[in-house]
């Protein structure tokens, strides 16, 4: 059967009123998500589910009528893996909003995707748990983006990536049919591990409509230490020795120097003059806080950095929201291309270095900031969309920079996604054997590609 002339007609007739959305202005709004610099196709129309039901009718429609689909939520990513594409149902799963139960005896909550991060982690504060991902869109970015890309945030370096807290899930496949992975046991290991599979799958096997998480006793009130230095490469070396030491800070976090120059501007945040790079690391561990922290600011200073241990917490919090608003500052200065590339620690003053270096062989401004405990930084390359010149050199600059991270022993995307930007680059890293069963994965749960296609996988 071919594809309908107005899909949004038949997905009304199927749907509650007002559910199916057509207005020009409401889908080119929902047409691309934070990655400004990817293409975006014009959407046939948007639906706005609120049930798991309304999203089974919508992909057992679309798998008839072969209407590709993309699922999105509060499209806050960085790799285009929300852009629509041409004639595309948008599914926007924003108002399934429920944190349907937080099981306190078993610390595990069930919640829909809509939830935002930062709601969830307050509502099971209130109950004495904590819920560690954190990344830094986490004010905005919803549950279910957070397990589409499998998303990190600066809690990584101690307690792991989404998928580390991931018990189970919901997930309507591309036929419409409704496949429950996982349980919510602590241990379970029958069978295929389907919960981690659909984690970080962008969109492109199935959409996820239930989360069950694993949460934990609440963490002590975090304690903020902060070492100033002259040079990113001392910053670096900091960082190793902190990462091979026996106790482990909650957060270790890297302002490089275009970074903190940006945000300084925008406040004064009382850095020393002569400041280039900064650290930012907590230990939420009141049994370790002094031996943390004291373990950082002495390696900053073996190093040749200053440190200081905040005065109480509103001036760590103070430290926190410098490195919290990096990104938000660079996306005022111009277009901006987000890397994600993530290496070993041992490598990543060479990634520093390498990135000032294709800087200024490519002649545009790359901010380096990121979770340097985790050897996970986030080159930013800001420029001018309207000279064209800029904008090649910003895109060749872009590449190298991925580049440099496979040559280093690392990967194209720590935490971010593949989405459209990077899906050229993922046979250098997956090597054709592996991108082989990636696209035998892919027809085996979306036979007739409809979900999300020219996300993660091209040629497909």
């Amino acid at each position: 059967m071919g594809v309908p002339p107005d899909p949004a007609s038949g997905l009304t007739a199927l749907l509650p009123e007002g559910a199916v959305l057509t207005d020009p202005d409401v889908l080119a709004a929902h047409s691309r998500d934070h990655a400004s610099t990817c293409p975006a196709g014009v959407p046939a129309c948007l639906v706005r589910a609120r049930t798991t039901e309304q999203v089974s009718a919508v992909l057992r429609y679309a798998h008839e009528h072969r209407i590709p689909v993309v699922p999105q939520g509060a499209r806050t990513g960085l790799s285009g893996g929300a852009n629509a594409v041409d004639g595309a149902i948008l599914l926007s799963l924003e108002r399934m909003t429920a944190i349907l139960g937080i099981d306190e005896e078993n610390q595990i909550a069930t919640v829909e995707p809509g939830v935002v991060n930062a709601d969830f982690s307050r509502a099971v504060a209130g109950k004495g748990l904590f819920y560690p991902p954190d990344p830094a869109s986490w004010e905005m970015s919803t549950l279910g983006g957070n397990v589409a890309t499998n998303a990190g945030g600066l809690c990584c370096v101690k307690y792991g990536v989404t998928a580390d807290w991931i018990r189970g899930l919901e997930v309507v496949l591309a036929d419409g049919r409704v496949l429950r992975t996982g349980r919510p046991t602590a241990k379970g290991v029958a069978g295929y591990d389907l919960t981690r599979l659909f984690v970080g799958s962008e969109g492109t096997l199935g959409v996820v409509t239930k989360i069950v998480t694993a949460l934990r006793p609440a963490a002590g009130a975090p304690q903020t230490a902060i070492a100033f230095f002259g040079d990113i490469g001392s910053a670096c070396a900091t960082v190793t020795d902190v990462m091979t030491g026996r106790l482990r800070p909650s957060m270790l976090e890297l302002i490089d120097p275009i970074g903190l120059a940006e945000v300084s501007r925008e406040r004064d945040y009382g850095f020393p003059p002569g400041t280039d790079t900064v650290l930012i690391a907590q230990s939420d561990s009141s049994a370790e806080n002094t031996a943390v922290l004291g373990g950082f600011t002495a390696a900053a200073e073996r190093n040749g950095g200053q440190a200081l241990v905040a005065d109480g917490p509103e001036e760590g919090k103070l430290f926190l929201a410098a490195r919290r608003s990096v990104g938000l500052v660079l996306e005022k200065r111009g277009a901006m291309l987000s890397d994600d590339v993530c290496v070993p620690r041992t490598r990543l003053r060479e990634l520093v270095a390498g990135v000032g270096e294709l800087s200024r062989k490519f002649d545009v401004r790359i901010a380096c900031t990121g979770h340097a405990g985790d050897g996970n930084m986030h080159p930013a390359i800001v420029f001018d969309a309207a000279d064209p010149d800029e904008t090649r050199r910003a895109n060749e600059a872009f590449e190298a920079v991925m580049a440099l991270g496979l040559d280093l022993g690392g990967t194209i995307t720590g935490e971010h996604g593949v989405g459209a930007l990077k899906a050229n680059w993922l046979e250098r890293e997956l090597g054709p054997v592996g991108l082989d069963v990636h696209r035998s994965v892919k027809t085996t749960f979306d036979p007739r590609s409809i979900l999300n296609p020219g996300k993660v996988l091209t040629r497909f």
